[in-house]
C-alpha cells in the first residue's frame, strides 16, 4: 500500500510544468516545420559549424534534424516517451547553441535565447518526465486498471 502512494506522488507535476511541456513540444514542432520548409538554411547552418564531420554530411544531417525536431515535438507535446525524446533533442540543441547560434549571436539574439530556453526545458523533462496529464500516464493507468478486475470501469469514470 505504501509503494502505491510513493509511485503516485512521483508522477504528480504542477500544471504549469505540464503547460511548459506542451509549449516545448509545440515549439519543436514549429521549428521542425520551419526546418523542413527551408532545408537550404538548415544545411547552410550545419556546413558553417566549423566541424568537418558535420560539414561533409550537411545535407543528410539537415533532413535528420528537421524530421527529428518535428517528431520529438509531437511526442513531447503529447507526453509520450517524453524523457527519451527530450534526451534525443539535447545533442541537437548543444550543437545549435555552441556551433550555430554563438557564431551568429550578433545577428539573432532571439534564436540563441530560444535555443538556451529549449535546452534547459529539455533537461528538466529528461529529469522530471511527462507528468500526470500525458499519454504516458494514460497508458500506465490504463494498463494498471486492466490488470485488476473491476478497475477498468473505475478508470473510465475519472
Amino acid at each position: 500500500m505504501e509503494e502505491a502512494n510513493v509511485t503516485e506522488q512521483t508522477t504528480v507535476q504542477p500544471l504549469w510544468l505540464t503547460a511548459l511541456r506542451i509549449i516545448l513540444g509545440l515549439t519543436l514542432i514549429w521549428k521542425g516545420i520551419s526546418f523542413i520548409r527551408d532545408y537550404a538554411l538548415v544545411e547552410n547552418y550545419i556546413e558553417h559549424t566549423g566541424v568537418d564531420v558535420f560539414s561533409k554530411n550537411a545535407q543528410w544531417l539537415a533532413i535528420v534534424v528537421s524530421y527529428l525536431s518535428l517528431l520529438s515535438g509531437l511526442f513531447i507535446a503529447s507526453g509520450l516517451w517524453t524523457k527519451l525524446f527530450s534526451a534525443i533533442q539535447i545533442p541537437i540543441l548543444i550543437v545549435a547553441i555552441f556551433f550555430v547560434n554563438m557564431k551568429g549571436a550578433g545577428e539573432s539574439t532571439f534564436e540563441l535565447i530560444l535555443s538556451i530556453v529549449i535546452f534547459i526545458l529539455l533537461i528538466v523533462f529528461v529529469i522530471k518526465g511527462s507528468g500526470k496529464i500525458s499519454a504516458d500516464e494514460f497508458f500506465r493507468t490504463y494498463y494498471k486498471a486492466g490488470t485488476v478486475d473491476g478497475n477498468t470501469q473505475e478508470f473510465f469514470k475519472s
